[in-house]
């Protein structure tokens, strides 16, 4: 098996190399094998027979290389895997149609206006804009807004392909809401066309912002936060490092609900901007609702 210029397969802990050895190399490769073996990086079978059999090929049989437990990170857990839809499904929602859901579509988009609802009405939009020192406009408010309406969609892109049509449900409610607030706060129309067309691209861009924020560490959220949310003018820090713990744990407060019953009422809740005890994250009750999901 030793032969000048025959062809061997050499075992390695990161596969099997290819390469061509002479007889001295091969004894050289076969001591630092078992030298290798007594340091414990990984263990042969008896004789190396189910490494090296007699006609010179070097097979997989019997070996166990030495590996080390890894503790995953919040970024590096397993993801669910994509739900399975069949082709006729993919054909369809490639030509711009929706698929079969797992639920109807009416109580989808109930619990869509359900959920955004929520992003408007129990947020205390006062105390952002007292603490964080923002103006009292319709921007400002659409900047609040708009970060809940994405912690929001983050929650829901994990229920698979019905929590996917949902978010577009959640963004839709979003635009046809401030297109309201601005009539009837007297916006001109032209004006109020070119600004929506404005919170439009800053809104995507945010998104983009914020998702790489969420995945990485607290120094690229806050800039995510000082971008979008105070438009580059944020004097203290203590506001950026106030947001970017309000994020985190709103975070974590909605992976702690149902998906299930989020897709069927909408129904979530807030942590309060400031509270005494950041820590104390309960997993809230889960609402009750009928049949038709109200």
């Amino acid at each position: 098996s030793c032969q000048t210029g025959v062809t061997q397969w050499i075992a390695a802990c990161s596969g099997l190399l290819q390469t061509t050895t002479v007889q001295g190399q091969c004894r050289q490769m076969l001591y630092g094998i078992f030298q290798r073996h007594k340091a414990g990086q990984f263990r042969l079978s008896k004789s190396c027979g189910g490494l090296i059999p007699a006609n010179g090929a070097i097979t997989q049989q019997n070996r166990s290389f030495y590996t080390t437990n890894k503790h995953l990170s919040a970024k590096d857990s397993l993801q669910p895997s994509e739900e399975k839809v069949g082709a006729f499904t993919r054909i369809i929602e490639a030509m711009g149609f929706t698929g079969p859901l797992k639920y109807s579509r009416w109580k989808i988009k109930v619990a869509a206006l359900r959920m955004y609802t929520c992003c408007v009405e129990k947020t205390d939009y006062e105390e952002f804009f007292n603490r964080c020192q923002m103006p009292d406009t319709l921007n400002s408010w659409f900047l609040v807004a708009q970060l809940h309406v994405w912690m929001c969609l983050v929650r829901m892109k994990q229920e698979g392909r019905t929590g996917k049509y949902m978010c577009r449900y959640i963004v839709h409610c979003m635009w046809e809401d401030v297109e309201q607030r601005g009539k009837v706060m007297g916006i001109n129309s032209v004006v109020l066309k070119e600004d929506l067309r404005s919170m439009v691209e800053n809104f995507y861009a945010a998104l983009f912002g914020y998702d790489e924020g969420i995945l990485s560490d607290d120094h690229v959220l806050a800039a995510a936060l000082w971008r979008n949310l105070f438009n580059r003018n944020c004097e203290d820090p203590r506001h950026l490092e106030l947001l970017v713990e309000y994020v985190r744990k709103q975070v974590q407060h909605l992976d702690a609900l149902s998906g299930e019953d989020l897709l069927l009422t909408g129904e979530v809740s807030w942590r309060p901007l400031v509270e005494s005890n950041a820590r104390s994250i309960l997993k809230p009750h889960s609402p009750v609702y009928n049949d038709e999901g109200l």
